[in-house]
């Protein structure tokens, strides 16, 4: 490993739990909100399952051109799908630390299922963030064979974590307060 290698991957590791740890203290409410909610804040979750369903359809995309040998537009879709996912993470984050938490009906027939989705989908959303941070680090620098052994686990893994977004978004929205 070269000497910017670890760098850059100490730096995929250190952002990817400062991510983490945000996701974990804002969703405890450890930080105080804010008194005064704006009401666009409760648009946020609509926004996430949108911005999920296009990162899946682009995540599709860009394998049918990297499979075509496209690699200049496999690029860009992946650019655009790491920008849409960084939008996300942040309105993520904004949602959880200002609004209310909701939960589940506990008397709803789904309610097993809804939580191993959701379950599954906080476990291998953390987990792919420094695959994704690292493939899309070797994409760039085309290092295309180290690239490729990332991707082989972190794409099936994202697409998975872009849809059960959208389902989990689907299954908890009729619930909302607001």
């Amino acid at each position: 490993m070269l000497k910017n290698d670890k760098f850059v991957f100490r730096l995929v590791m250190g952002l990817s739990i400062f991510v983490f740890v945000a996701v974990v203290v804002l969703n405890r409410k450890i930080i105080p909100r804010p008194d005064n909610v704006p009401e666009w804040i409760y648009k946020l979750p609509t926004l996430n399952a949108c911005i999920n369903a296009i990162c899946a359809l682009l995540l599709l995309v860009s394998f049918y051109y990297i499979r075509r040998k496209r690699i200049e537009t496999h690029k860009r879709i992946n650019i655009l799908t790491f920008f849409l996912s960084c939008v996300f993470l942040v309105s993520y984050i904004t949602y959880h630390w200002l609004a209310e938490e909701t939960s589940y009906p506990a008397d709803s027939p789904l309610r097993y299922l809804y939580y191993c989705i959701l379950i599954s989908h906080i476990l291998l959303s953390a987990a792919v963030l420094p695959m994704v941070l690292m493939s899309f680090h070797r994409g760039l620098q085309m290092q295309v064979a180290k690239h490729r052994k990332l991707v082989r686990w972190a794409f099936p893994i994202w697409l998975y974590v872009c849809i059960t977004g959208v389902v989990v978004y689907l299954m908890i929205s009729p619930f909302y307060t607001h």
